[in-house]
């Protein structure tokens, strides 16, 4: 029995070790779950996701993000206008104090234009969020496939 609990241990604690390595704190921001789409032959832009929340307990916004693997970097949404699904850039990103903000396939995102680059799968890639509150927060995002039916660019 004493083996059986520490060999469940033992493949219990890697798991918990990557699922820790997801979650990064940076001034008052807490980011998880954060990946960008790996790049699609020929198509020059691509996209980043995550969960944002306040660890403070006080709203905060998204108002910009920067990479160097793109030319321009925009925040956006998606839109059913009329049935079909648009793209539109927003000014920010509100982020409620204990509700966060998910940014995933088919809703709010981080846009990157302009590719420079063929972004490959497992390798991982800088961005840069600025903050109305916390201002300057730098991650080193993994860069993934795209998950089956997601938002393509």
């Amino acid at each position: 029995m004493t083996r059986l609990i520490a060999l469940l241990l033992a493949l219990a604690l890697p798991a918990a070790a990557a699922q820790a390595q997801h979650v990064q704190r940076q001034n008052n921001i807490e980011l998880s779950q954060a990946w960008m789409r790996a790049s699609l032959a020929g198509v020059p832009n691509t996209a980043a996701y995550m969960t944002i929340q306040t660890t403070d307990g006080k709203p905060d916004r998204l108002l910009r993000a920067e990479s160097p693997v793109a030319g321009k970097v925009e925040l956006h949404t998606h839109l059913i206008e009329n049935g079909v699904a648009k793209m539109r850039e927003v000014p920010a990103i509100d982020v409620p104090a204990g509700g966060g903000a998910e940014l995933k396939p088919g809703g709010l995102h981080v846009m990157l234009l302009g590719v420079k680059r063929a972004l490959q799968d497992g390798e991982r890639a800088p961005l840069t969020l600025v903050f109305e509150r916390a201002g300057t927060v730098t991650l080193t995002v993994p860069v993934r496939k795209g998950m089956p039916g997601g938002h393509r660019h």
